[in-house]
């Protein structure tokens, strides 16, 4: 069954926030096609109170809003306990490495740069929201005093709750998989983001810092230990 013939509260909602109105009604056209429920706002605030009002299962956001820009909106979202695991595609007309940068490091989860394809778009769209679900029952991983409750999606280290989004929730399951074990960044990339959308290296590295920074307290060691010319691993020795 498509998921356009499942009932109106079963399809997934994807709140698109931008303001050029064209494009917006080329996406409501497009992803309704494709079986999601669309929601719209058009700038920063109303994004924020829709979000508030009915939390969507993905936002679509825009950099450049009036009132208030993309990545504020992505900054308080993240601030939020309801929202930080939000999926959140930045969408922006910046094309400079260091911008998409940026936007990951506000806590994005992908960004697509205009003008884009559908058909990428839409690949994107189905890989950030394959990493932030998962089959219902998984279990539990532990590794020293990092504690992954699959299940529940609740990770805590020495009893402290930790705050991941969806990449880097997927990033620490898969080094708990495979404690030790170096991993280059093509590995990482193809086991975290899939082999079917073309992510840049460097997006690893922005992810990579944003869970070292989750996981890691004032007081605690680094687990997250960088290797030089082939990747990263979680080690006892970091």
């Amino acid at each position: 069954m498509r998921a356009g013939a499942l009932p109106d509260g079963q399809r997934p909602t994807i709140l698109v926030v931008e303001d050029e109105a064209p494009l917006l009604t080329l996406l409501r056209y497009n992803l309704e096609k494709q079986g999601f429920r669309v929601e719209e706002a058009t700038d920063g605030p109303e994004a924020l109170i829709r979000v508030a009002e009915s939390k969507p299962d993905l936002m679509l956001l825009d950099w450049m809003l009036p009132a208030m820009s993309g990545l504020e909106v992505c900054r308080q979202l993240r601030r939020r306990a309801e929202t930080r695991d939000l999926p959140i595609i930045m969408v922006t007309a910046r094309t400079e490495e260091a911008d998409a940068v940026r936007a990951l490091d506000t806590g994005a989860d992908d960004h697509i740069g205009k003008p884009f394809t559908i058909e990428a778009l839409l690949a994107r769209i189905r890989a950030v929201m394959r990493r932030s679900s998962g089959p219902s029952t998984k279990g539990a991983l532990s590794w020293r005093d990092i504690t992954m409750d699959q299940d529940a999606h609740r990770v805590t280290r020495a009893g402290r709750t930790l705050h991941l989004g969806p990449t880097e929730y997927r990033l620490l399951e898969f080094f708990l998989q495979h404690p030790g074990r170096v991993f280059s960044r093509e590995q990482l990339l193809d086991a975290v983001w899939g082999r079917d959308i073309h992510v840049e290296l460097r997006t690893v590295d922005v992810h990579i810092r944003r869970l070292r920074k989750a996981v890691n307290g004032e007081a605690d060691s680094d687990v997250i230990r960088t290797v030089r010319s082939a990747g990263y691993a979680l080690d006892a020795e970091a």
